[in-house]
């Protein structure tokens, strides 16, 4: 909304001028979504003003339909078989490309596991419980308890104290081991979520599961410790991937020179957007490292990902974090046929724009945040709104 006043009156296919007045407004992690969310509708709205494709507008395509790869979770305590089973239905779903969590949770419970100051450990396990969004419903005290988690969430990894055992190691090593022995060796493994431990601890797990043939392992720690990157990926033959986080492509420059990364992870909805996304791609293709796209989104960004992933040569797959989803794709009404994602990919249509012409108000309206009851609001208020916005003298 704040963003409105500074575009309105601008022609929506001058994509760059209105994304370089508007990305002083955006920022790390998910802080740039509002910028994004903007450059991908100019995109949108540019391609069905011309009449062709939004891939056809960064160049062309390299590639007629985008890999997919599925993120599985298994909800609660569960073992490697069990998590290898939820993957090899995966597989039966046409997905060629998978990814699992491995993170210390599963060593909570286990004595002697976890080496950590005392009750560091009980205080992230209730925490990983607790860190769910807050509900504008709730009392203070309930938002004082609520914010405790999230300070103990937001712990940087080096500063937790907390360091994986040898016996910690051999259940997390054992726990690949039982995964690969369900799905096999053919299919790529990608590993996530590992928990707030140190690089040294990082190390020591990724030298535990190289044998595992993990295609890799991602956000081990903060992707603003250039120099722990490096130190990590020296350390291992697995390779290594983060940058969901990072907002704009000069800001994945600092990893890749130093080589700490393999494969970069942008979010369309994180890095920049469209073209901010193609342009990091293409330049980490200048360091030869492959590009794969986070992606736990709705179909229009799953789109909008898709087009860029069609036209960026090293690309190596698109995540999909809603095969479980049963009115994802319902939220398309006209355009695109679905399912959007089918037997692990995504065609990529001709249809002008990303290919979404219509989208369907009353699923959104189902599943809308019960804080924002109204989806189409008058928004009249910030036509106006006005700051010296220039960022240099």
């Amino acid at each position: 909304l704040a963003l409105k006043s500074r575009i309105l009156g601008e022609n929506p296919c001058n994509i760059d001028k209105i994304f370089r007045r508007i990305k002083q407004f955006g920022g790390h992690a998910r802080q740039g979504g509002g910028v994004c969310a903007i450059e991908m509708a100019l995109w949108d709205l540019a391609g069905k003003a011309y009449g062709i494709p939004v891939y056809q507008m960064l160049g062309g395509k390299f590639r007629d339909s985008v890999r997919v790869y599925a993120d599985t979770d298994v909800e609660g305590k569960h073992t490697g078989k069990q998590m290898g089973e939820a993957l090899k239905k995966r597989m039966e779903k046409g997905f060629t490309f998978l990814k699992m969590d491995l993170g210390i949770d599963l060593l909570y419970d286990e004595p002697g596991a976890l080496c950590a100051p005392l009750g560091m450990v009980n205080d992230l396990k209730v925490s990983s419980e607790k860190y769910t969004a807050i509900p504008r419903s709730l009392s203070e005290q309930e938002r004082y308890q609520r914010n405790r988690w999230y300070d103990i969430q937001n712990i940087a990894h080096p500063f937790t104290g907390v360091q994986v055992t040898e016996h910690g190691f051999d259940i997390l090593e054992q726990y690949v081991k039982d995964v690969r022995d369900v799905i096999g060796y053919e299919v790529p493994l990608a590993i996530d979520h590992f928990g707030h431990i140190g690089v040294e601890s990082c190390i020591k797990l990724a030298r535990r599961v190289e044998k595992y043939n993990i295609a890799w392992m991602e956000d081990m720690i903060p992707w603003q410790l250039t120099k722990q990157y490096e130190r990590l990926a020296k350390s291992t033959a697995v390779p290594i991937c983060t940058g969901e986080d990072i907002y704009l492509k000069e800001n994945f420059k600092p990893l890749l020179e130093c080589g700490g990364v393999s494969v970069i992870h942008p979010d369309i909805l994180t890095v920049g957007g469209i073209l901010e996304l193609k342009k990091t791609g293409d330049m980490a293709q200048d360091y030869g490292v492959a590009m794969a796209i986070h992606m736990a989104e709705t179909p229009i960004s799953a789109m909008a990902a898709a087009h860029v992933s069609a036209a960026t040569e090293n690309f190596l797959a698109q995540e999909f974090h809603s095969v479980d989803v049963p009115w994802w794709n319902d939220l398309v009404k006209k355009g695109v046929k679905g399912p959007i994602v089918n037997h692990g990919f995504i065609h990529v249509p001709d249809l002008p724009g990303l290919g979404i012409e219509e989208l369907d108000d009353e699923v959104i309206k189902e599943h809308v945040h019960p804080d924002y009851p109204e989806i189409w609001m008058s928004t009249d208020e910030w036509n106006n709104d006005y700051s010296h916005d220039r960022c240099w003298s």
